[in-house]
């Protein structure tokens, strides 16, 4: 296969929390944060990914670091195409900048025409050629090795850093779909108010998102572990230590978690008799980094008498899922009526 013979397809997840890319042949080549660390004038990009999340919370006055997508969709323009462009020069090499590549991004269930035409010009003007939009629960189902070709009923939950999805999906469409504006990221949020009104601690998101990943959980656990954090006292204003356990995150988690719960009932109760019935016997598949949130499988089916699982590599479900139908498109272009070729 020659230079230019090479494929020249690409997926991309963009997300709240990290941007992931798949090459077709190759498959995922780039997970990264979806952070940015600019100038305060935002002119000069200084560090892109994993190096500009190491500078969260910790820059001079004159360093921003933050991320462009807020809630699933792009709420600083211009960085997310300077990240884009980075990122897909990264994934595709020297090729990236010879090439146009036909680029398909994900999107929430719910995206406004606003917002998708803010994904399809970005990715264009980042360097793709061809840009399609998919979905991200449909995404999330193909990667989670789901048959959604069939007449029969899947509920998938995708559970990101700003959004969770939730939709039946049945012939290759969604059937009923949700988009809730609470996920991984409220998590944090939750977890950064608690420890401030019951221990008047002040802790940032680095240290609440590794409460949350060591020891947050949704559903009692068998035994209760502990952590030990440092963070701000908001009396004396000096460092402190403290010692915070799962029973307490669970506390802290409570609201962001069971409004998913709500968002799963609320799809369930708007879905077809027949469906619902192909539910009951397939379950419910969680995928998305929120999903790994301890027992909160279990509350799900605690509370919708389903039984509920989380895909293998959850975390990437959805860009596997853009690759699948990167390789598929005989397959998926025409079954797939919602992924929209622009030139």
């Amino acid at each position: 296969m020659g230079f230019l013979g090479m494929s020249n397809d690409v997926g991309i997840d963009l997300g709240t929390a990290s941007v992931l890319v798949y090459i077709r042949g190759k498959g995922i080549v780039l997970n990264e944060p979806s952070v940015v660390a600019t100038d305060s004038s935002k002119k000069n990009v200084l560090a892109i990914g994993e190096e500009a999340r190491q500078m969260i919370g910790r820059t001079p006055g004159n360093i921003i670091a933050t991320r462009p997508l807020k809630d699933g969709v792009i709420s600083d323009y211009d960085v997310t195409e300077k990240m884009l462009r980075h990122f897909i020069r990264k994934a595709m090499g020297r090729r990236g900048s010879i090439l146009r590549p036909r680029v398909a991004v994900c999107i929430p269930c719910e995206a406004t025409e606003v917002e998708k035409r803010a994904v399809k010009d970005a990715a264009l003007s980042a360097g793709a050629g061809k840009v399609c939009l998919i979905e991200e629960p449909v995404a999330a189902a193909i990667g989670a090795g789901l048959d959604i070709s069939k007449a029969s009923g899947s509920l998938i939950i995708d559970i990101g850093g700003g959004t969770t999805d939730v939709a039946v999906i049945s012939l290759g469409g969604m059937v009923v779909r949700s988009c809730l504006k609470i996920a991984g990221d409220k998590f944090d949020e939750a977890i950064v108010r608690y420890i401030r009104k019951k221990h008047n601690v002040m802790i940032g998101e680095r240290t609440s998102e590794e409460l949350k990943i060591n020891i947050g959980t949704a559903f009692p656990r068998e035994e209760n572990i502990s952590m030990d954090i440092r963070g701000r006292d908001l009396v004396t204003g000096l460092p402190k230590n403290i010692s915070v356990t799962s029973e307490e995150m669970r506390e802290a988690l409570e609201e962001p978690v069971f409004a998913i719960v709500d968002c799963v009932h609320s799809v369930l109760e708007r879905t077809p008799p027949e469906l619902s019935a192909d539910i009951i016997n397939k379950g419910i598949v969680m995928t998305g980094g929120g999903s790994l949130l301890n027992g909160l499988d279990k509350l799900i089916e605690s509370k919708t008498g389903v039984s509920t699982r989380v895909a293998d590599q959850a975390v990437c479900c959805v860009v596997l899922g853009t690759g699948k139908v990167l390789e598929n498109m005989d397959l998926y272009g025409d079954t797939l009526s919602f992924i929209q070729n622009v030139e």
